[in-house]
């Protein structure tokens, strides 16, 4: 069957099941970075969607990692991440249909305003990072294998540096989620990379500063996947892609542009084939 025929029908079928009463089990469920969830995007995009379909969607925001190890235990519909290599073997080894680019915002080192590691206004992270390493000013790393935490590794493995072996003396890993890493940066008035979009919600930066940003190699790709009915046959399909759809249109697409925090957009859509 045509994808964009399999695609009509999908929606169709929604708009149809939907037009007829609400269903019992009319919620998907999508695995989720937590980024999307901190940055306020959902409970600005998703009830837009909502309205429009009579479809809830309940959102797990967890690290990346968690999020494709929950979804390979069929404990969801959707996912959307940011791991884009991570992304790719999912569905190569058949638990996603298809992984399609949804949107993009870039990472962030952000440090005290005292800098005394010496990155302020530096354009190349690893090398940061790099002095980073050599001033032993402290650095706190997520270490929960999110996809932030991949990201940050790949640019320390780039910067030649392995600084697990400062493991709890100036790299201290939090093991948690963005919000509760950043809470710990300021309070050991200490360095650590985030997403835009977190940082920019986040509301205890104290005189915590974006000090390194604008590298290529800090571009931060987001990816919609449908979960795969043929490895997770309880999986909603039909609803499933529909969302997918929807995200992935002129409409979702411009959902995404039109999300603003202090005047800043904080998501930029990149879906392929669509006009924003």
């Amino acid at each position: 069957m045509n994808r964009h025929l399999a695609r009509f029908m999908a929606v169709s079928t929604v708009v149809a099941m939907t037009a007829g009463g609400a269903m019992a089990d009319d919620f998907i469920v999508v695995q989720s970075t937590t980024s999307t969830q901190n940055s306020g995007l959902y409970d600005y995009i998703l009830p837009i969607y909502e309205d429009k379909s009579g479809v809830q969607i309940r959102v797990v925001a967890v690290g990346t990692g968690q999020a494709i190890k929950n979804a390979r235990n069929c404990d969801g519909d959707v996912l959307l991440v940011h791991a884009k290599p991570a992304e790719e073997k999912f569905v190569a080894e058949g638990y996603g249909v298809e992984r399609t680019d949804l949107m993009y915002n870039d990472f962030i080192i952000v440090g005290p305003p005292a800098d005394p590691a010496g990155v302020k206004g530096m354009k190349d992270a690893s090398t940061a990072l790099n002095k980073i390493a050599d001033s032993e000013n402290i650095f706190v790393s997520r270490g929960d294998d999110s996809g932030t935490n991949k990201k940050e590794v790949a640019l320390w493995k780039a910067a030649g540096v392995d600084p697990s072996q400062s493991s709890g003396q100036w790299y201290r890993e939090t093991g948690s989620g963005m919000g509760a890493t950043l809470n710990a940066t300021i309070g050991m008035d200490g360095y650590t990379m985030t997403d835009r979009a977190t940082w920019i919600a986040f509301g205890n930066k104290a005189d915590h500063e974006i000090l390194v940003e604008g590298d290529k190699a800090l571009f931060n790709q987001y990816g919609v996947i449908l979960v795969d009915s043929e490895k997770c046959p309880r999986v909603k399909s039909d609803l499933g892609q529909a969302f997918v759809d929807w995200m992935l249109s002129d409409e979702g697409q411009k959902a995404i542009a039109s999300y603003r925090l202090d005047g800043k957009q904080l998501f930029f859509p990149n879906a392929p084939n669509v006009t924003n």
